[in-house]
């Protein structure tokens, strides 16, 4: 069951439509990348999911009925603006915040507790928000937006300014939220970062939704039927071997012995016969697909060559 659904939501503002016609459904339980280049639309998206904006029309669900007012203590938010008071002592802000979501002062200390020794942080409780570095105050921001235990989280750039170490650090925390049941909407430019953890994505462009699917099947749905081949032998011998089933685009002499070949098939039929026939005509090392990047996807999708 999809734990939220976007219908045909469009948003006007002066001069300029933010969203036309968009849906979309996220599935519970999953990590759903929401990507578009700058302007797309995807943030107005994200603060009518929030409510902190009306769509002009069309509708969106929470589960089996509309979304309403009291669904925003189920949602976690974390902004790309970052936002803390300077001059509040860290651990006081921080139990601020989780007080806002509903908790009680003793048990948002008690959250906040385990969470600053699982990130590190424990020693700058009392110190002023003023003092910790960028990436130590997205951690405490993150911590807050997790710490009430809802049931979406939205994370807008979550990556922006950690070091590639505190990076893995929240990529982890977030698949262990999703595998114990959270849903996630994460909105990145990164494409290895959406390779990497999001089941789902949408790609918006322009404020229409132009591509949504499982990122697995976006990325095989969308290569060429090209193999790469490392191989030991003759090289015209493997040409003469496959000429009949595919073209052969390029080969390059590796460090070690084995040499490697790029082959498009021509049909997805020819696969198994190419393998059969090139382990005939010489010795095979590896023969896999080249499945194209989030990125080039991305990339193709939003100059209308996808």
């Amino acid at each position: 069951m999809d734990l939220l659904t976007v219908k045909h939501v469009t948003k006007q503002y002066v001069g300029h439509k933010a969203l036309d016609d968009v849906s979309l459904a996220i599935p519970r339980g999953s990590v759903y990348g929401l990507l578009g280049p700058n302007g797309a639309g995807k943030t107005t998206l994200i603060r009518i999911i929030n409510r902190i904006t009306a769509p002009d029309s069309g509708q969106v669900f929470f589960g089996d009925r509309e979304l309403a007012p009291a669904d925003i203590y189920r949602i976690g938010y974390l902004p790309e603006e970052r936002g803390l008071y300077k001059k509040m002592k860290v651990g006081e802000q921080a139990i601020f915040f989780a007080r806002l979501k509903g908790l009680s002062r003793r048990e948002a200390i008690a959250r906040l507790k385990t969470w600053f020794s699982k990130f590190g942080i424990t020693d700058w409780w009392d110190k002023k928000v003023e003092e910790l570095s960028k990436g130590m105050a997205q951690k405490v921001q993150f911590i807050v937006t997790i710490l009430h235990k809802p049931e979406l989280l939205i994370f807008d750039e979550p990556f922006s300014g950690f070091d590639p170490i505190n990076a893995e650090l929240l990529k982890n925390e977030i698949l262990a939220l999703r595998d114990a049941g959270s849903t996630v909407i994460f909105s990145t430019h990164n494409m290895s970062s959406v390779e990497e953890i999001c089941d789902h994505i949408t790609l918006i462009n322009k404020s229409h939704n132009i591509l949504s699917g499982n990122v697995d099947e976006i990325r095989r749905q969308h290569g060429a039927n090209i193999f790469e081949v490392a191989y030991r032998g003759d090289e015209e011998a493997l040409r003469r071997a496959v000429a009949d089933r595919c073209d052969w685009l390029d080969g390059s002499q590796s460090e070690s012995v084995y040499r490697t070949v790029k082959l498009q098939m021509r049909n997805d039929a020819d696969v198994r016969p190419v393998i059969a026939a090139a382990n005939e005509a010489v010795e095979l090392r590896s023969f896999h697909e080249i499945i194209p990047s989030m990125n080039d996807i991305f990339i193709k999708a939003v100059n209308g060559k996808l």
